[in-house]
């Protein structure tokens, strides 16, 4: 997906070959994601990413999946499930290829699909084992009716058969491929180029007005508006703000009737902001922007982040999970082997929340102690700590009054007490 090693091989013998894509590579992208806007800016990936929301809207989201933990399980006959040390797990978690580790794999994975709808790794055999995934530039197309991946690779193209690569797709309606947010958003995009473009140029003339000079005369010569143009350059600019210039005598400026705060700059822009976000699916307080009048603390910021961990994080990592079990997982294995993210890792910096959760679980039965502790990474204790245990100050109606003869023998069975 991004730059890869020169020096990176794949495959055996003769039909080793390099694989690489770079942000530079402008073929591929600019076929797949170029556009020209109704602003008159060119939008692809590139030039979508120089954008700052843009760019923490993916950056962001990228961070957060890959930085959950991945594990291998296996569904037992009991409908209870265990985790395993399973063949994909070197390659999944540890190190998918030769350049890269699992985080870094899936971010770049993540990334493509969150900012182009599309993410391919090529897949590498040994024997019957996957050794390696591989980020590739690829794009799915129809050969005679069968789904091939077309690889561009130093200006030569190959098609690669469909079991060859792990391709994650992003929203659709049912295509070979996912869509693109900068291709179907590209009028969005090309706005707030547009836009800051603008202020990049107002702010590189030194907040200077635009205006005209009415010189008085009917007719300016060549050579007069040569000079003209001349004097003026020397007065434009970030570098000479605050100087004065004296005009010849009869010159008078005459502002535009346009600036800046009649066209709404500020304003333009903050709703850029919140439109960009729309594409990516993210609240605009997770990466910084605060509504009008909205605090970027409190509990409604909270509430905000638990909506996009449960329908931006949590969609994404459900496509993953399902695309490596039906891409990854031998057949014979589908039905009982799987892989998860932990989503209880989004609870690793909420120190509070992680208590509270934990508490609830073990006091309530649904988790020992031990088995707590190992979510705090620290050793089981054995002994009681692996009991399942409940709290007892709630009893049937009917009960009641009858001396708490069975909280005394629940007391003396955690205590290892014998009659």
């Amino acid at each position: 997906m991004w730059p890869w090693p020169r020096n990176e091989t794949f495959g055996t013998g003769d039909a080793a070959k390099e694989r690489r894509l770079r942000l530079a590579d402008g073929g591929f992208w600019g076929a797949i994601f170029g556009g020209e806007s109704n602003s008159g800016k060119s939008v692809n990936l590139k030039s979508t990413l120089q954008l700052a929301t843009a760019w923490a809207c993916i950056r962001l989201t990228a961070q957060a999946v890959s930085a959950l933990p991945l594990d291998m399980f296996e569904k037992r006959s009991d409908n209870s499930r265990h985790r395993i040390d399973h063949d994909l797990s070197a390659v999944l978690i540890d190190s998918p290829n030769a350049g890269q580790t699992g985080l870094e794999f899936w971010e770049s994975m993540v990334a493509g699909l969150v900012a182009r709808g599309n993410a391919c790794a090529e897949k590498n055999y040994t024997g019957r084992f996957l050794s390696s995934v591989t980020p590739i530039d690829a794009r799915p197309v129809r050969v005679d009716g069968v789904l091939k991946y077309r690889v561009s690779d130093r200006g030569q193209t190959e098609d690669l058969p469909a079991d060859k690569v792990f391709h994650l797709k992003g929203f659709n309606f049912g295509g070979d491929a996912g869509l693109s947010p900068i291709t179907c958003g590209v009028h969005s995009f090309g706005s707030a180029l547009a836009a800051d473009e603008t202020a990049a140029r107002i702010f590189a003339n030194g907040l200077q007005q635009p205006l005209f000079i009415d010189s008085g005369m009917t007719k300016l010569t060549k050579d007069q508006r040569a000079d003209l143009t001349d004097l003026f350059k020397k007065f434009t600019g970030s570098d000479n703000t605050g100087k004065v210039m004296v005009l010849e005598t009869g010159m008078k400026p005459v502002p535009l009737s346009l600036n800046p705060e009649d066209a709404q700059m500020l304003e333009t822009r903050r709703f850029q902001v919140e439109d960009i976000c729309r594409w990516y699916g993210m609240p605009p307080i997770i990466i910084g922007h605060a509504g009008q009048g909205q605090t970027m603390w409190g509990t409604g910021v909270e509430q905000i982040l638990l909506a996009w961990l449960a329908l931006g994080i949590n969609p994404l990592c459900k496509r993953i999970e399902a695309r490596i079990k039906k891409d990854l997982i031998p057949t014979g294995e589908r039905r009982r082997i799987y892989g998860e993210f932990n989503r209880e890792g989004l609870l690793q910096m909420d120190a509070a929340a992680k208590a509270a959760f934990l508490s609830t679980l073990t006091q309530n039965g649904l988790m020992d102690r031990d088995e707590g502790r190992a979510k705090l990474n620290l050793p089981a204790r054995g002994g009681n700590a692996a009991v399942l245990t409940a709290q007892t100050n709630l009893a049937p109606l009917d009960q009641l009054g009858n001396g708490g003869g069975d909280i005394r023998a629940q007391m003396r069975a955690l205590l290892d007490i014998k009659d």
